[in-house]
């Protein structure tokens, strides 16, 4: 590697399991690029969210700060217009940082699927009007609305807002501008009436789009980070390109030849998938025993339903992320025709997992299973040599790693670590353990738990309810996370209590309105 700063490639997926790519010993789902990624890098076979749901995981991300910190605590607010971020840090040292694709930095594109607080603000707002509605897809429908030149640090912004065969934001001029129908992209709720070519029969989130593979969100993310690298490498200025694929979230939507990638008869289904869930929170038996076809809205919490429709989200998933991975491909061999692989560090990893038939669970959020919580991560730095820990990782951690790795400086209420010693030696460690919160501003349903803190050690998973239920796990003798062990370990349990306290305090955020050296 030269001495020039290094670029900064962060791939980020959506609701991608830990266990859905080849690196981590997926025998089925095919992923070349992302396991030559893998083989380059570190692999952190150990890494977990700091949140399970995508806004609040994503703003932590960006700024190294829980979402009891930065505010994001669920899918029904905006990250605050002036939050730091290690995005703004990179740009004041001279970086072009450009975000493509997903952001869910802002509440927009979920506005249709939470529920709205109808009661007087808590604070006031104190940006100007319409700062938080740049991610609305209702206003990219007849032309692109004026940007600010930052967002949240990014001086180049294109957006794919939505999932499934829904396409707004840049991504819906794009693919207008090579051709596509508006018939066939402008779907602005996510329903069973949703336009398609097949699919959908078994249950309705997984379908065959009514276009072809050139005007997906992957092929936009694509050849939209490869223009913006292509534009910087010729400027001479380093960068930072957030490629943010919005699949493999649901519905589960495969165009064309990724639709038929794998046969859903083939699926084998997760060990877990009979879990009658004794010993779990009575709120996690109640939604195994709702049904795909009684969801209220797309992302409501739902069982499996049947081995069938289990089988069909799975084979569809595993398209999308083939389909990923080939988008993926096309980005690192630009890199490589520019001859800049060697000063290009790589983040691979995704927002939250899925839980996809374990324990009779579908999709995300609430269940603090591993198949929700726990991520893949590689990091290639090509300074270093490639390895695999088992160190514990989080994604609060991933900003403050990539300022590290830059020798850029950190900035005032980061709680996340940096991660690069565990680059320098896989075998070292810099946590004991990770914090996961858990919130949601619902109120009137006393069975449902509004607040869950989960603590990750080398060893156990313990997570508490504000329903007054918990549970504790033992992790890799109990992978399957089948026995809670809360009752029958007591003395386990509180000292896992009084680590999670621990942890709770030490990310307690005293940053938002100190004082600053000539505020």
């Amino acid at each position: 590697m030269s001495t020039r700063r290094p670029n900064v490639l962060f791939v980020i997926t959506d609701q991608h399991r830990a266990d859905h790519v080849g690196f981590m010993g997926n025998q089925v789902v095919k992923t070349p690029n992302l396991d030559a990624i893998a083989a380059r890098g570190t692999v952190f076979e150990n890494a977990w969210v700091s949140n399970p749901v995508c806004m609040p995981n994503r703003c932590t991300i960006m700024t190294g700060r829980m979402p009891s910190g930065h505010g994001v605590i669920f899918n029904d607010r905006s990250l605050e217009w002036n939050a730091n971020t290690h995005v703004r840090q990179f740009r004041a040292a001279g970086y072009r940082t450009a975000l493509i694709g997903k952001s869910h930095l802002q509440h927009g594109m979920s506005s249709e699927s939470v529920l709205q607080i109808v009661d007087s603000p808590a604070v006031a707002d104190p940006y100007p009007p319409g700062w938080n509605h740049l991610e609305h897809p209702q206003f990219y429908t007849d032309r692109i609305p004026d940007w600010p030149d930052d967002f949240y640090g990014f001086d180049t912004v294109e957006l794919s807002i939505n999932h499934g065969a829904s396409v707004a934001g840049h991504h819906y001029h794009w693919a207008i501008e090579r051709g596509a129908r508006h018939e066939d992209l402008a779907v602005t709720r996510q329903s069973p009436d949703n336009p398609r070519r097949r699919g959908g029969d078994v249950w309705w989130q997984v379908y065959e789009p009514p276009y072809d593979e050139e005007f997906h969100s992957s092929s936009f993310v694509a050849e939209r980070t490869i223009s913006f690298i292509e534009a910087a490498a010729a400027e001479g200025s380093p960068w930072l390109a957030w490629a943010s694929f919005p699949d493999p979230h649901h519905p589960f939507t495969p165009p064309g030849r990724w639709f038929d990638r794998h046969r859903p008869e083939d699926m084998e289904l997760p060990a877990t998938f009979d879990d009658p869930l004794e010993g779990a929170p009575g709120f996690l038996r109640r939604f195994q025993q709702s049904t795909v076809h009684e969801q209220a809205v797309y992302v409501s919490h739902t069982g499996a339903t049947s081995p069938e429709v289990t089988r069909a989200a799975m084979a569809a998933n595993y398209g999308t992320i083939e389909m990923i991975d080939d988008r993926v491909g096309q980005i690192l061999a630009t890199i490589d025709r520019l001859g800049v692989s060697d000063d290009t560090i790589v983040v691979f990893t995704s927002d939250h997992g899925d839980m996809m038939g374990d324990h009779g669970l579908l999709l995300k959020g609430t269940m603090h299973y591993r198949g929700v919580l726990q991520v893949p991560l590689v990091i290639v730095d090509p300074r270093r040599s490639g390895a695999r820990t088992d160190s514990l990782a989080s994604s609060i951690d991933l900003g403050p790693t990539l300022l590290d790795l830059c020798g850029l400086e950190q900035y005032h209420g980061i709680k996340g670590v940096s991660q690069a010693p565990v680059l320098d030696g896989p075998s070292t460690s810099v946590r004991d353990c990770v914090l996961v919160e858990d919130d949601i501003d619902l109120r009137h349903i006393d069975w449902f738990p509004t607040t869950i803190r989960t603590l990750v050690t080398p060893t156990h998973r313990y997570s508490r309810y504000s329903t007054g239920e918990d549970q504790l796990c033992e992790l890799w003798t109990d992978d399957d996370e089948r026995t809670n062990l809360s009752s029958s370990h007591p003395e386990l349990r509180a000292q896992m209590i009084e680590q999670l306290a621990d942890a709770m305090m030490a990310h307690s955020d005293k940053a938002r309105g100190a004082p600053v050296a000539g505020g």
